[in-house]
C-alpha cells in the first residue's frame, strides 16, 4: 500500500502562546514533544516543530499514515489537544526513498 502523507498544523490557543505559556501549559507541550518523538521513532513522523511566523508561531508536522482515521487518532492522543487545536491536510509529499 502506498504511504499517505499529511500536513498537520497545531494552532495555539492564543497568538502569544509561545512567549507566555504557563508552567502547566509548558508541561503539556513537553508531553506533546515526547509523544510526537515516539511516533517519529516508529517512522510515522517525517518532521515536526514550531514555525516561527512573525504573525504568531504555530506547530507543523508532516506524517505518514495509513488513512485519515489514523491521522485523527494521532491527533486525539496528543496531549497538546488539551489546550490547542489542529488542522490537517492530505499532502503529495516527495520524500527521500
Amino acid at each position: 500500500m502506498d504511504k499517505k502523507h499529511f500536513a498537520l498544523k497545531l494552532i495555539p490557543c492564543r497568538p502569544t502562546f509561545s512567549q507566555d505559556m504557563t508552567p502547566e501549559e509548558r508541561a503539556i507541550m513537553m508531553e506533546h514533544i515526547t509523544y510526537w518523538k515516539a511516533l517519529m521513532d516508529k517512522d510515522k513522523v517525517i518532521v515536526f516543530g514550531p514555525v516561527m511566523d512573525p504573525k504568531g508561531a504555530y506547530g507543523l508536522g508532516v506524517i505518514e499514515a495509513e488513512n485519515e482515521e489514523e491521522v485523527k487518532a494521532f491527533i486525539a492522543n496528543d496531549p497538546a489537544t488539551k489546550i490547542n487545536t489542529y488542522e490537517y491536510y492530505p499532502m503529495r509529499a516527495v520524500v527521500k526513498g
